[in-house]
């Protein structure tokens, strides 16, 4: 009998391997939900149709865009942190929403508790443009006319704390500039804000740059982007060169499988590698700067520090 039964329980374990190991390669085995916190028409849109028309042939599923803006990112985000964490919820967001939004309001999450980190895709570069017809014609006359005149310029922006906001603010406060903040629910409306007139500037990605009547002035960062535009390390901003730049990332809530955590970052591995991907965001003017997710989630706690430390300098 002794023998019976300890054959019948390496049976069970072997069963049970196997049905986890199924399991493993089972996932996914139906569509996934990409949630992305900002409006369409933005830059985080336009790359998201570049990785969805191609990661779908990696998985072997669906990879289904949701747009869900609002209050500065916290609304799709706080959706994203509820869903069930079986991986068949994605967030694709970025560091400003991440990291920073935690020292100037109060959230209903907490970023690196409740998110791990599946792939920061690339980084972006804002560029400070305005519209064709503006009188402004550098960069440099933008600032004079602003300092000279406090208040009057309207600067646009993606939302609070966003993408363009962050690097505005902090360019604005090393130019000794005074201009009236105006939030737009994602680069998309603001984009068609100063097309309008509403708004004297803002910032885009070159993803949305291509056949605007705009007129870049400025690229944050050190690198330059722009033929004949200056960068904001060639004028001497050094914090915005340093915090300003978007570093875009697909997010995960807490707790997801380390199983299915691994195929998706797999997958996003051969993601940046695909011909095809590249090509896509090569047309859109974007790079193809892909981090592995666990590595990326060791960046995000070091953003954390430097985001505490923007925040303080602004007087909270």
């Amino acid at each position: 009998m002794g023998m019976i039964r300890n054959a019948i329980l390496a049976i069970a374990v072997t069963m049970g391997l196997a049905g986890t190991a199924a399991t493993a390669q089972t996932y996914p085995d139906r569509p996934i939900t990409m949630i992305i916190p900002l409006g369409a028409g933005g830059s985080h849109d336009l790359n998201a149709r570049v990785i969805t028309s191609v990661l779908p042939q990696i998985l072997g599923q669906p990879v289904v865009v949701q747009l869900m803006p609002g209050a500065g990112g916290q609304t799709g985000t706080a959706a994203a942190a509820s869903a069930p964490a079986d991986g068949y919820t994605l967030l694709f967001t970025h560091n400003f929403i991440d990291e920073l939004q935690q020292f100037v309001t109060k959230l209903p999450y907490t970023p690196n508790e409740d998110f791990v980190a599946v792939s920061r895709t690339n980084t972006a570069q804002p560029v400070l443009v305005v519209r064709n017809d503006s009188p402004f014609q550098t960069f440099e006359e933008l600032i004079e006319y602003a300092r000279a005149n406090p208040g009057e310029l309207r600067f646009g922006h993606s939302g609070n704390w966003g993408a363009f906001m962050v690097p505005g603010l902090a360019l604005m406060q090393e130019a000794g500039a005074d201009v009236t903040l105006i939030p737009y629910q994602g680069g998309g409306p603001v984009i068609q804000a100063l097309l309008a007139g509403d708004i004297d500037f803002t910032f885009a990605f070159s993803s949305v740059l291509a056949g605007q009547d705009l007129r870049p002035l400025l690229v944050v960062g050190e690198e330059p982007l722009l033929d004949g535009v200056p960068t904001t390390s060639d004028l001497g901003y050094d914090m915005v060169s340093d915090i300003g730049v978007m570093q875009r990332v697909v997010l995960a809530p807490a707790g997801v499988p380390e199983d299915r955590l691994k195929i998706l970052r797999d997958a996003f591995a051969k993601l940046n590698e695909d011909p095809t991907y590249r090509q896509l965001l090569g047309r859109l003017g974007e790079n193809a700067s892909m981090m592995d997710g666990a590595e990326y989630d060791q960046v995000r706690q070091q953003q954390a520090e430097r985001y505490k430390a923007l925040v303080d300098s602004f007087g909270g």
